[in-house]
């Protein structure tokens, strides 16, 4: 890797940095790349909006104007870039905010919806991905040609929202988080369709021969689909074996921020009575490095008294756990996954003002789990909000320098986790001195 701070590679004998950072200006490069990935993460987002038809100007003039800032020596002001990351966290709620807007007036309101995760008698189409539009339409294409469609990871959300899940042949949820894809795809006997996920390359002599690609997703030897026009993806699925009667455990998706704000005067009538002590707010990216086990660990070890919120892939290590109910709310609530990361920060807005409080005030823990851009500009939209005290884990990201650390440290009290009853203990006593 070649440093454009200092002109030598990285690693070698000149600058001795292995993350993109150098010695000079480290702390001006480490911000730089936090608010690439924060772009990338917006651009995202940005994306899906715009296949519905969502744009926002001055998210778009933002990006042109953040990127030429990293991509340039001209500026070494630390306050100026600070800013500009903080700024990255704004444009993001925003477009986080028309992303949703776009969903719900073509979908309708996700509500809360009871998922089979087993296999239903048929030929079937898996589908991974964010794009809802995508899925749609293949919806319209499958029905009454006797082939079920299933979710996998990114896509289970969508059997929370109406005009989705009025198709009787979108069966169910297979399979966990992205990083299962090799193994659930290989086990999976039907087709499989894949719009912009996180996309695993397939080992050879597997399942690439039945692995169809679409939009800005691409996979070599693959076949790719144009247009959404899905007709030889249903004719391959119609080819292979029929999937066999094997219902599953049902899994809970679709608390949109409108359906939990519904039962709002009930949730503080029992925090009132004490029946709720705390909320938890436990997800993020998954991935496979060992760590990640924590998150398992940390929501079992949960208080039965807690509510537990939960986003993203980083909930399968443990959304099919049976966390039971408190008065008739589930202690487990499953919000969505990234694409819905603006509901989470409404409800916590939302509560802030039924208990006149601010959100750093209410009885609320984040403890979050990262890996991708999208997570970095969640991150930056929650520091833009001022949300302070957030544990962030498995490790904190090596592109953030000491100093820069150090900022957010003193003026967030963001921390990496440790373990879960440290953790737990340390949440639970700041609450009680508060």
């Amino acid at each position: 890797m070649f440093c454009n701070q200092c002109e030598q590679t990285m690693s070698g004998k000149g600058c001795d940095k292995t993350v993109g950072v150098c010695g000079k200006d480290e702390n001006i490069q480490s911000l730089q790349e936090i608010l690439l990935y924060g772009l990338k993460g917006i651009a995202a987002y940005a994306y899906h909006a715009r296949e519905l038809g969502g744009i926002d100007k001055e998210v778009d003039a933002f990006m042109h104007e953040a990127l030429f800032k990293t991509v340039t020596n001209v500026s070494f002001d630390l306050n100026d870039h600070l800013a500009a990351v903080l700024k990255c966290g704004e444009m993001n709620l925003k477009v986080m905010e028309l992303l949703d807007k776009v969903h719900t007036e073509k979908f309708g309101n996700p509500v809360p919806t009871e998922v089979e995760t087993g296999t239903k008698a048929g030929h079937g189409i898996l589908v991974t991905g964010h794009d809802l539009l995508d899925l749609y339409e293949l919806l319209k294409q499958t029905e009454k040609t006797g082939v079920n469609v299933y979710t996998h990871s990114e896509m289970l959300p969508a059997h929370g929202y109406p005009k989705l899940k009025k198709f009787k042949h979108l069966v169910g949820n297979y399979g966990g988080a992205w990083q299962e894809q090799r193994k659930e795809f290989q086990e999976f006997p039907g087709a499989i369709l894949a719009n912009t996920n996180c996309v695993l390359i397939p080992k050879k002599d597997s399942y690439l021969d039945r692995l169809f690609t679409t939009a800005i997703t691409g996979i070599e030897g693959s076949k790719r689909v144009e247009n959404r026009d899905y007709s030889a993806l249903i004719a391959k699925a119609k080819s292979l074996p029929k999937l066999s009667e094997s219902p599953g455990k049902k899994i809970m998706t679709g608390f949109h921020h409108t359906a939990i704000l519904g039962l709002a005067d009930k949730i503080v009538k029992l925090v009132k009575e004490g029946k709720i002590k705390h909320f938890f707010l436990i997800g993020g990216c998954d991935g496979a490095r060992p760590g990640r086990n924590y998150y398992t660990e940390f929501a079992e070890k949960v208080p039965k008294d807690c509510i537990i919120l939960t986003l993203a892939c980083g909930k399968y290590r443990f959304n099919k756990l049976d966390f039971g109910d408190i008065d008739g709310i589930p202690r487990l609530i499953d919000m969505g996954q990234c694409n819905n990361a603006y509901s989470a920060i409404q409800v916590a807005v939302a509560l802030a003002g039924v208990f006149k409080c601010g959100v750093n005030d209410l009885p609320l823990s984040l403890v979050l789990s990262w890996f991708e851009q999208k997570a970095v500009a969640i991150l930056l939209t929650l520091l833009h909000l001022g949300i302070k005290n957030i544990k962030i884990g498995p490790s904190l990201p090596a592109f953030v320098s000491p100093a820069v650390l150090d900022v957010l440290v003193k003026n967030y009290n963001l921390a990496p986790i440790t373990t879960p009853d440290k953790d737990l203990a340390d949440i639970f006593k700041v609450e009680k001195s508060q």
